[in-house]
């Protein structure tokens, strides 16, 4: 069966008529930046080669980019600001040609603002596997074919590791700062404690020092339903016609990533048990809002990203855990020397605050406020994202 987006798909008050316009017909097979795309804002390193974990080696790789404000003549006022999971390197700006949406942390990166770039060259590179311009399962491999489920397996080290491949090609010696919320926390964290000498102030966002057993059995469930799409094709599915790409299972793991991303007090207060276009529920054609709302995020999900790429970072984010031959969780949290500031949010099902409490107790380096942050609200993990204004204020006073 193809896959045709409705243009019904979501509650009319939750969405805009450009944001219907961009759900009409039948997506791509992937949803990835492929070459020859509008490179949009995007600039992208010369090619590397990366020895990875698993012990392959990946070649030909590149990381793709974006940058505000300028690099000093010093070199010394470089931050770099990393992404999550279903993020990409267009932290700020608005959606448009070569981007499909606005950036993910709008009102934090500009003139005045938090990250102020009178002061600072801020950076955000599009993570290893990603597929949003750096290289991952959608790119072509040396010999000219989308790498597919031959991409290699990568950890949280390996994504860490690239990003000394772009500091290396910028000259930046050490970062004023690594500000990394959730997927991007797990690599911040790791290369405070890798490279203790290139950080300089470390900012951790609703991110753990390790994934749980819960974490990846929530994990592993999202990737069965990718892998169960009968149009996934074992990942080899690049030359499927549009509306025949592995859309259902990615949009089914995008919804119940969704639902660890927000909170049930959100959920029941913002939906309760209203209807979709006031049609019964119990009906056959009707629908509950709040099950319009994840169809609506789901379908949307798959027209800017890639499930093979899906599978490549919750895998990595699986691998995580800073202890792993390191004797124990806080003897490595212990060798970070940097000034942290450690951001939890009250409501996070998804990464507890007894998580970022660990990171917080256990750095060697001066917590800033004394110890861990905890923001109110009612957004569940995604607080981090929401909660613009206390996220700000908190960054500008630890970068300060």
């Amino acid at each position: 069966m193809d896959f045709q987006i409705s243009e019904d798909s979501a509650p009319s008050e939750f969405i805009s008529e450009e944001q219907r316009r961009q759900l009409v017909g039948r997506p791509p097979a992937t949803g990835a930046w492929r070459t020859g795309d509008d490179p949009g804002s995007r600039k992208f390193t010369a090619p590397f080669s990366l020895e990875l974990e698993s012990g392959e080696l990946l070649t030909q790789a590149v990381l793709a980019f974006e940058s505000w404000g300028s690099l000093n003549s010093q070199r010394s006022n470089a931050v770099l600001i990393l992404h999550a999971l279903t993020g990409d390197s267009h932290t700020s700006g608005p959606s448009g040609s070569g981007h499909q949406t606005a950036g993910w942390w709008n009102g934090l990166i500009g003139s005045g603002l938090a990250l102020d770039t009178d002061k600072y060259f801020v950076i955000t590179p599009n993570v290893l596997g990603g597929c949003q311009g750096s290289t991952g399962p959608a790119s072509l491999n040396p010999q000219g074919q989308e790498y597919g489920s031959k991409f290699p397996p990568l950890t949280i080290r390996d994504q860490a590791a690239a990003f000394d491949k772009l500091s290396e090609e910028l000259q930046i010696g050490s970062w004023h700062s690594v500000i990394g919320g959730s997927m991007a926390g797990m690599h911040a964290l790791e290369m405070a404690i890798s490279s203790p000498e290139k950080v300089g102030k470390l900012a951790i966002l609703a991110a753990p020092p390790y994934a749980t057993a819960d974490q990846i059995a929530l994990n592993t469930v999202q990737l069965e339903a990718i892998r169960s799409d009968s149009n996934f094709l074992n990942g080899e599915y690049y030359e499927a016609k549009p509306g025949f790409g592995p859309h259902r299972g990615l949009a089914l793991a995008r919804r119940m990533a969704l639902l660890n991303y927000r909170s049930p007090k959100e959920l029941n207060e913002r939906f309760g048990r209203a209807w979709q276009s006031q049609v019964s529920p119990l009906s056959k054609s009707g629908k509950f809002a709040v099950e319009s709302y994840l169809d609506f995020h789901g379908n949307k999900f798959v027209r800017r990203f890639d499930a093979n790429s899906y599978i490549t970072l919750v895998n990595s984010m699986n691998s995580h855990d800073v202890g792993r031959d390191r004797e124990s969780v806080e003897k490595a949290l212990a060798l970070i020397t940097a000034p942290t500031l450690v951001i939890g949010v009250d409501s996070d099902r998804l990464f507890p605050v007894a998580g970022q409490q660990l990171i917080a107790d256990n750095v060697s380096g001066t917590v800033h406020g004394g110890g861990l942050q905890v923001i109110t609200s009612e957004f569940g993990h995604d607080g981090f994202l929401i909660e613009i204004e206390e996220v700000g204020k908190l960054l500008s006073d630890f970068l300060a």
